[in-house]
């Protein structure tokens, strides 16, 4: 008998509060060519029809996601986040658990990327479908990189031979990546992205090339950038 296809999910982080936007409204609901930054984000994960459903991980307490035209969609699902990434990001896939085979698989994107094209979804999910470790979106380093000593002082000049920058989705099978994310914070240990916590528990995932255009929106100069590239994508 012919084993059923493995489906698509994602699991989107967005309990943050923003603090280097120097706003009194958390990044993710900061205006964006008309919609909130998280409302592009998720739009841009809906288009395609990949997604089963999409877990959007809230701030406790958080009083601005019922004005969203998504709050009523079907597709979206929402649990409570925690102090940081990876714990609300575990409790986004227990979330998903509910719904989900263990062996699916789960996109786990940041809430502050709006600009992901659908040729990067679709390349990172394809790739993780071949490697079975998961993939994630990245960029090659191309700038020269130097380490610094305590005092700012340049101390080494770095190989960016084997050097790349992690983006978001990244792409893994949603009980390896549960297991990993529970293991790592049992340890002590709070992996700064999906990848690192398949990496510690001895996964290599798979880098895929994106685009450098899918970009996280850190500081207020970045939504500016982000509403060039969508107007220049004819998202606006």
């Amino acid at each position: 008998m012919t084993e059923p296809p493995r489906r698509f999910w994602a699991v989107v982080p967005a309990a943050g509060s923003g603090a280097r936007m120097r706003t009194d409204i958390p990044k993710q609901y900061l205006p964006l060519a008309g919609r909130s930054v998280l409302d592009r984000t998720l739009g841009a994960l809906l288009a395609g029809g990949v997604f089963e459903r999409l877990v959007v991980v809230l701030a406790a307490g958080d009083g601005h996601w019922c004005d969203s035209p998504l709050a009523d969609d079907a597709r979206v699902i929402t649990t409570t986040g925690a102090a940081s990434r990876c714990e609300s990001v575990s409790n986004g896939l227990a979330r998903l658990s509910e719904f989900a085979d263990g062996d699916d698989w789960v996109a786990v994107h940041d809430a502050a990327r709006p600009c992901v094209t659908a040729q990067d979804l679709q390349n990172v999910l394809s790739a993780a479908q071949v490697h079975a470790d998961g993939a994630l979106l990245a960029i090659r380093v191309t700038d020269t990189l130097k380490s610094a000593d305590a005092q700012d002082r340049v101390s080494a000049t770095l190989d960016r031979e084997r050097l790349w920058r992690a983006l978001t989705p990244q792409v893994f099978p949603l009980q390896t990546l549960r297991t990993a994310l529970e293991t790592a914070m049992s340890g002590g240990l709070q992996p700064t992205d999906e990848a690192q916590a398949m990496e510690l528990a001895g996964y290599r995932p798979r880098l895929v090339q994106g685009r450098a255009d899918n970009l996280k929106i850190t500081r207020p100069d970045d939504l500016q950038l982000a509403e060039a590239v969508l107007r220049s994508a004819g998202n606006d």
